[in-house]
């Protein structure tokens, strides 16, 4: 399952993207009378960041929490919304896609509460705006707040998974909307309860910031040089976010119309954690950060250049980003099939050169890694 996000109805400040959503008739079609916006045999690449992704058979657009609880209850085949960090196959998929277009921010007992619709870089301009710490290193990523948790999304140093008190979803096996807890949520790196399995679906997620005009302890080195602070200092939420945002848009990481770099799902591999011997069999000089269980966590983007995948790799239509090592880019009509080859080349050139397995980041719809 994924979801991710699109556009809310209010003024507040809007995401960098929202993928277009074709004109659709409103209708009733759930099987208790909810009201949502239907379409067939549309097209799912339009809906996704790297424009890849073949047709639904049936789509519809849920905008209020009981129209994505009703629609869910039917078991779509997928639930999607910011469409930024899944790759759909290029086999139409049967049965119906659920587009989530809640939205909606509260502030409730300390806690700021978003709907799952609502655009995540959205949420992040409205944290800082309102003095919120937590969330100011995780602007400009694309997609939506409902997909921040399935994910553990997480950039400069910063986690979700530090800041979320609880997860609001509806639970297929129970049939019941409830909340779940932090701990419930089991998140790990990049990962958490929700990833891949189809139990629950996201309706909202509360965070827990602290009211601050500055940022928390700034962790990561790149960061901290471009605002000229220490590690482990702290600056002005505002400076904090414009420095990852130019940061980010430098590397192509986020969504421009202008940018054919930013065609992409993010970072395509997850960087892997190793136990200390393994990491040390390495040859040459790997970057390494401790985990607190022992292990160490070694830079994907670093195996992969040294394996000879460089930026700009790839003579076909799917490559390697000008920008960034970790982006795979649909550079114009590529298909699914043709980034996915370009993947298990860069992968199995690892494996080869250093005996380290790479693992996709994003949601694979309709097929597999292995």
């Amino acid at each position: 399952m994924t979801t991710s996000s699109g556009p809310s109805s209010s003024s507040r400040p809007r995401a960098s993207f929202a993928p277009p959503v074709p004109p659709a008739r409103r209708t009733t079609d759930a099987t208790d009378g909810a009201p949502y916006s239907l379409r067939r045999r549309m097209r799912l690449a339009a809906l996704t960041t790297l424009r890849l992704g073949g047709s639904a058979e049936r789509v519809v657009t849920v905008e209020t929490e009981p129209e994505l609880v009703a629609a869910v209850r039917e078991d779509p085949t997928l639930v999607l919304a910011g469409g930024s960090n899944v790759v759909i196959a290029d086999a139409d998929l049967p049965g119906t896609v659920v587009l989530v277009r809640t939205g909606g921010i509260s502030f409730e007992n300390g806690l700021m509460i978003v709907q799952a619709g609502e655009p995540w870089d959205a949420v992040v301009a409205r944290a800082v705006a309102e003095g919120r710490q937590g969330i100011e290193c995780l602007s400009g990523i694309p997609g939506s707040t409902g997909a921040t948790p399935i994910q553990n999304v997480g950039a400069y140093g910063q986690d979700v998974s530090e800041t979320v008190a609880w997860v609001r979803v509806y639970d297929r096996e129970r049939d019941e909307v409830r909340l779940m807890t932090a701990a419930e949520c089991e998140f790990d790196y990049r990962r958490s309860v929700f990833k891949y399995r189809r139990r629950w679906t996201v309706l909202a997620v509360a965070f827990r910031l602290p009211e601050s005009g500055e940022s928390g302890p700034l962790r990561y080195a790149e960061l901290c040089r471009t605002l000229d602070v220490p590690v482990g200092g702290r600056a002005p939420l505002a400076d904090v976010r414009e420095a990852v945002l130019g940061l980010r848009r430098g590397k192509g990481m986020v969504v421009d119309e202008g940018d054919p770099d930013s065609v992409s799902a993010g970072s395509f591999f997850t960087n892997p954690i190793l136990d200390h011997a393994e990491w040390a069999r390495i040859p040459g000089d790997p970057p390494g950060w401790p985990e607190p269980d022992g292990r160490i966590k070694t830079s994907a983007a670093w195996l992969i250049e040294r394996a000879g995948f460089h930026k700009g790799f790839g003579d076909g239509r799917a490559g390697i980003s000008s920008k960034h090592t970790l982006a795979l880019v649909n550079r114009g009509e590529a298909t699914t099939a043709e980034l996915m080859d370009l993947a298990r080349e860069i992968a199995n050139g690892v494996q080869k050169r250093f005996g380290v397995a790479l693992h996709p980041e994003p949601v694979l719809v309709g097929h597999s890694w292995e």
